[in-house]
Formats: structure tokens, C-alpha cells, sequence
């Protein structure tokens, strides 16, 4: 599962690694640290033969999520009220290794303060409330702009993805505090019908445009 397209830097890339290793293998990992040239974010749970492979190969970035073996893709940010002993020791882990640590996380403010509690110098905001409902009028759209802006202000460094089109993601993308956008099915089943090549300009372009707009 293949993920890119930050707001301010030139592409990123943004893999899955879970426990079942239904998205990616771990020899995939291990060849893409060795050739992509952008930035590399690693998205993984706290299994610690993950986390050991991340420590060793160690990407730009590691995004930590929650593990639901019942989910096809993650269908909601790490609960930090529950905390424990494990999350704390892959953070630490993987900064001790050099790695920026995210945090998959909602956008609700007392998660994003937990968040900015535990020394982490990002989140990615969940969208996925936003992309049931961003039809139905604003409501979910200024709820991620007020926690987008809220983490900004915690001192957190700001992403988001799930859920996010080629239909509804020009409104997030013009949140000016959001530095990066993890898109990953929408583009690859464009792929399908026009090819990688214009499924990834086509998103490009929305995305840059959007931004130009508010700046």
C-alpha cells in the first residue's frame, strides 16, 4: 500500500507494514529504504519485530497506528487516554534511532495535547469523519481545521489522511497548518483506468492548486 503527496515538499512515500504483512512484505521495506530518494515514512503498530526492523533500516519518518487484525485499512486513530508502557517505548525506540515520530491520531483536542505530552514532533489527523460526511456541509471540514490548528499551536507538526479523493480533497488540502496529505487507494484505483503516471499529476495538481489558492 503505496501513500505520497505532501502539501509542501516534493513526494513523499508512505508504506504500510502491519503484523499479517497484508499491504507490503518486509523485503519490500528493506528495498525501498535502500532506493527511494525522497522521504520514506514507515507506517507500523508497536510490534516490536516492526519496530526492530524500522530501528534498522530507519526511514525519515515512522507513523505509529493502531493494530486491528478485523480492519482492511485503519479505521480510527490511536486511543492515548488508555497511554501504556508499550506505546512510550516505541516512541522513545524509534527516536532513539533517529526516526521523526508520527502519531495517527482524531482530530479531538485533549488526543492531539496527549499527543504533544509525549514528545512527538508530528501527528497525521484521522479524516475519515470528514470523508463520510464532507457533502453534508462544513461541520466536519472546520472541526479538522480548528484541531489542525490546535496541534499547531501545541508545537506539533501536522499531516492527515483516510478517505481522502480526488472529489474532497481540495478543501483540506487548502488548510494552510497541514504539511502533508497520505493518499493512497483514490490514486492507485485511478491507476488502474489512466495509469500511475496521470493518477499522480492529476492529484498533484489539485493539491498544489488548492494550496496556491489560500496562500
Amino acid at each position: 500500500d503505496l501513500h505520497s503527496f505532501p502539501t509542501r515538499r516534493s513526494s513523499d512515500l508512505h508504506i504500510d507494514l502491519r503484523e499479517d504483512r497484508r499491504h507490503i512484505q518486509d523485503h519490500d521495506v528493506e528495498r525501498l529504504s535502500s532506493t527511494v530518494q525522497t522521504v520514506l515514512n514507515l507506517e507500523l503498530a508497536t510490534s516490536r519485530e516492526i519496530v526492530d526492523l524500522a530501528c534498522r533500516l530507519r526511514p525519515f519518518q515512522a507513523t505509529i497506528v493502531p493494530e486491528r487484525r478485523e480492519e482492511i485499512t485503519t479505521e480510527g486513530g490511536l486511543d492515548l487516554r488508555q497511554g501504556g508502557p508499550r506505546l512510550a517505548e516505541t516512541i522513545q525506540q524509534l527516536a532513539g534511532a533517529g526516526i521523526r515520530v508520527s502519531l495517527f491520531i482524531d482530530p479531538d483536542y485533549a488526543v492531539i495535547d496527549l499527543a504533544a505530552a509525549l514528545g512527538v514532533p508530528a501527528i497525521e489527523l484521522h479524516t475519515g469523519d470528514y470523508a463520510q460526511h464532507w457533502r453534508e456541509g462544513n461541520r466536519a471540514l472546520e472541526s479538522l481545521r480548528k484541531a489542525t490548528q490546535h496541534a499547531r499551536r501545541a508545537g506539533l507538526a501536522v499531516h492527515a489522511g483516510h478517505g481522502l479523493t480526488y472529489r474532497n480533497v481540495v478543501p483540506v488540502a487548502a488548510i494552510a497548518e497541514i504539511e502533508e496529505l497520505n493518499i493512497g487507494h483514490s490514486i492507485v484505483s485511478r491507476a488502474v483506468l489512466n495509469g500511475m503516471a496521470t493518477a499522480v499529476r492529476e492529484m498533484r495538481e489539485l493539491v498544489h492548486s488548492a494550496r496556491a489558492a489560500g496562500a
